[in-house]
């Protein structure tokens, strides 16, 4: 039976029930005062100062005393092979109110730096606080260049790097006279030399902080140079060094103007993510290796003039602020503009370049000037990607050059780039510069073309072509099943396939392309676009080639001339011969040699492929006259009036006439008949007239208004007649479409409208 529990409950449950809640209540006191602990220990941790990320932790400094000092001096450590003295993590004192400890310091420190030995004594000053000027050129040993006046301290390695010297002096005389003391000292006949102060060891200033100014003018080190991380609050004068060995900037800040004017960096030289924050001079140097100014920043004006890049110039990513002065300098090797920002502008002006000058993806918000530059057969400017508003920057070069030097990889990507640079040389009115870029557009255009008529499609090819461009037959299938879900957007995509790895991708990926698939009547239409644009291209340069164009026209006028005078006057041998005679055969034949090699002077001067233009044109107008001509002469001629000229002339005017609308036969009204006479065959200049008939028909100009006959006219002759006549008419289109683009006042009328 169970029993029914009322509203009021027994003294032991209450009882019960006060000695849980007075355990709950001290397990409540308990946490509260735990969590208080937590929260104590929390605020005293994150009181102390921690470290930022990217930067050092706080560096315990002791104070440099004379006695510390010999103490180090006695005991040096050896460090990356090389024997160093430890003052790192230093206070050193340096001001001129402690002038005691100053003089003491530099003299005790040369006397140990300067001592005779195979191993040379480097300086270690990382982490450590100069206060003060730092004249570091005083520590090193004070010698002429003169090769026999050499102070014989110097080891044989150590006296051949100092002879590199005239190695590069010597390089420099080939460009242009030294600027610097010693090259002059070393190239003069006498035999007095300015000396120069020579740093045997190598010198470590990581993350070392100089608070007054920095002195190593005309120094030169003979071992490394670390400067990573270093900070110089004040001017640093770097003037006239040379570093023998590799020197590193990396990461460094220069507060105020630094100085490396005349210097020479004989190995490699690594400025990565350096800051300049105020002007930077580096005029008349030299880098013989490789010079690494990647991520730098130059907050303020950074001059490169006549500085003489032996290796590879890195400027990848670079910030320039300020202007960047870059005249009369050297690239012998490749310059890397990658990703760089020019804020304001940068002058190239009578620069040389002997090889790629790479400003992909680069950014110019004033101008780049390249007046007067040089570039090598190989050098171009490689501007895909460049991000360049012609509205507010400009480029500046040598009409007629500098948009040939003008390149991109491809035709993707890079269309405004090309419209915005074409737009800044019509501005400029280079219209020579602005048609150049215009051609590159269009040659990269037939490019796709050639492609989508020609090429592989991924969307639409068969597995069966898949497998012979050199897909395995499983991967052609899984493409096929993948086409079927989803066509493919880009190539990459075929890396999502399971059985296409990276190296067949690299492998084939250049021998596809991704379009939707065309059906015939596109495949034709793109078929007609590339034959167009070829003959464009071939025959005029896209309209952008005036004197391409009148060589081809030479060339044809002198063709159909002499096949015209051919037909005329050579009509049979027998049985009473009718041919021309030796005189006006060989008037006729020199002609027609000089016009075809005025021709293809003009083709092959001015063509960009003179072979493949003279192709074209053979195609264009021989087959069809050749198969004509021989067609006739096969047939024969039997018909009236075989001693009379087919052709006539207007015997009523003599003039230069601008005969667009004449077409080349006469009417049948007899009027007209009684106007037209027929060629006079005994004339000596009488071959003239076959000349100017054809440049009737081809350029619808000329001096006398002569047609072919009405009556007993073999229809070969007037389809050869047709077929140039026709050819004109495109001709004289094609003519002044391009004269519509070299005009500049026609140009600008065009495109600036």
């Amino acid at each position: 039976m169970q029993v029914r529990r009322g509203k009021n409950t027994s003294p032991s449950l209450l009882a019960e029930r006060g000695l849980g809640g007075e355990v709950f209540s001290s397990w409540v006191s308990w946490i509260k005062k735990a969590g208080l602990l937590i929260c104590v220990c929390a605020l005293l941790f994150f009181s102390q100062p921690l470290p930022v990320w990217g930067a050092s932790a706080q560096i315990e400094r002791t104070p440099l005393t004379l006695e510390l000092l010999q103490e180090r001096l006695h005991t040096p450590i050896l460090r990356e092979g090389n024997v160093v003295v430890d003052l790192r993590q230093m206070v050193i004192d340096l001001r001129p109110e402690n002038a005691s400890f100053r003089d003491a310091f530099y003299q005790i420190l040369r006397k140990e730096l300067q001592k005779a030995g195979s191993k040379p004594l480097g300086l270690d000053l990382s982490y450590s606080l100069i206060q003060g000027d730092f004249f570091g050129s005083d520590l090193g040993l004070r010698t002429p260049l003169y090769a026999q006046a050499i102070a014989p301290i110097f080891t044989s390695t150590e006296q051949e790097q100092l002879e590199r010297l005239r190695e590069v002096c010597l390089q420099s005389l080939a460009v242009a006279l030294p600027s610097s003391k010693d090259c002059k000292s070393l190239l003069a006949k006498s035999t007095t030399s300015s000396e120069i102060s020579v740093f045997r060891g190598s010198l470590t200033l990581i993350e070392t902080r100089f608070n007054g100014i920095v002195h190593f003018a005309n120094t030169f080190f003979l071992q490394p140079v670390d400067a990573q991380g270093a900070i110089f609050t004040q001017q640093v004068n770097w003037t006239e060094t040379r570093f023998s060995r590799a020197s590193s900037f990396t990461s460094a800040i220069f507060k105020k103007e630094s100085q490396f004017l005349g210097s020479i960096f004989f190995d490699k030289a690594n400025f990565k993510q350096t800051q300049f924050q105020e002007s930077t001079y580096f005029q008349d140097s030299t880098f013989e290796d490789t010079a690494n100014f990647t991520q730098a920043n130059f907050n303020k004006l950074a001059k490169f003039s006549r500085v003489q890049w032996q290796g590879n110039a890195d400027f990848s990513n670079v910030r320039f602020s300020q202007q960047a002065q870059f005249t009369k300098a050297i690239f012998n090797q490749f310059l890397f503009f990658t990703e760089a920002t020019f804020e304001q502008a940068v002058t190239f002006r009578e620069a040389q370049f002997n090889q790629l000058v790479n400003l992909q993806s680069a950014s110019i918000v004033n101008s780049a000037d390249f007046s007067d530059a040089g570039f090598a057969k190989d050098a171009c400017l490689n501007v895909s990607g460049l991000i360049f508003n012609s509205n507010q920057a400009k480029i500046l070069g040598n009409p007629g050059q500098i948009g040939k030097m003008l390149v991109v990889s491809g035709l993707q990507g890079n269309q405004s780039v090309l419209r915005n640079l074409g737009q800044n040389f019509r501005l400029l009115q280079q219209i020579a510069d602005a048609n150049q870029l215009e051609y590159t557009k269009q040659r990269l255009r037939l490019q796709d073309l050639s492609r989508h008529v020609v090429g592989t499609n991924l969307n639409s090819a068969s597995q069966e072509r898949l497998v012979k461009l050199g897909f395995s037959s499983i991967q052609a299938e899984a493409i096929a099943r993948r086409r079927v879900q989803q066509l493919f957007r880009n190539k990459t995509e075929l890396l999502t396939l399971p059985y296409i790895d990276y190296d067949t991708y690299t492998q084939l990926s250049s021998r596809l392309f991704v379009s939707e698939p065309l059906s015939l009547f596109g495949w034709l239409v793109q078929a007609w676009n590339w034959l167009t644009l070829s003959l464009l291209l071939l025959l005029s340069g896209y309209g952008t080639n005036f004197c391409l164009v009148i060589g081809v026209g030479l060339i044809a006028i002198a063709f159909f001339g002499l096949l015209f005078w051919f037909v005329d006057r050579f009509r049979r041998l027998l049985p009473v011969p009718i041919i021309p005679t030796a005189y006006e055969t060989t008037w006729m034949l020199t002609s027609f040699s000089l016009l075809t090699l005025f021709g293809l002077f003009a083709i092959f001067r001015t063509g960009e492929q003179p072979w493949l233009t003279l192709a074209c044109l053979f195609v264009i107008i021989f087959p069809l006259a050749i198969a004509l001509l021989f067609r006739l002469y096969q047939q024969g001629r039997y018909h009236n009036l075989m001693d009379v000229s087919y052709f006539t002339e207007d015997g009523t005017l003599r003039q230069l006439r601008l005969l667009i609308g004449r077409l080349p036969v006469i009417p049948r009204y007899q009027m007209f008949r009684e106007r037209y006479l027929p060629l006079l065959w005994n004339s000596r200049w009488n071959w003239l007239n076959y000349y100017d008939f054809s440049l009737n028909n081809l350029l619808k100009l000329g001096f006398n208004d002569i047609r072919l006959r009405d009556e007993h006219l073999p229809g070969i002759i007037t389809t050869l007649a047709w077929y140039q006549w026709i050819l004109g008419i495109l001709y004289i289109t094609l003519l002044l479409w391009t004269l519509s683009r070299t005009i500049p006042g026609l140009n600008l009328l065009i495109y600036l409208k």
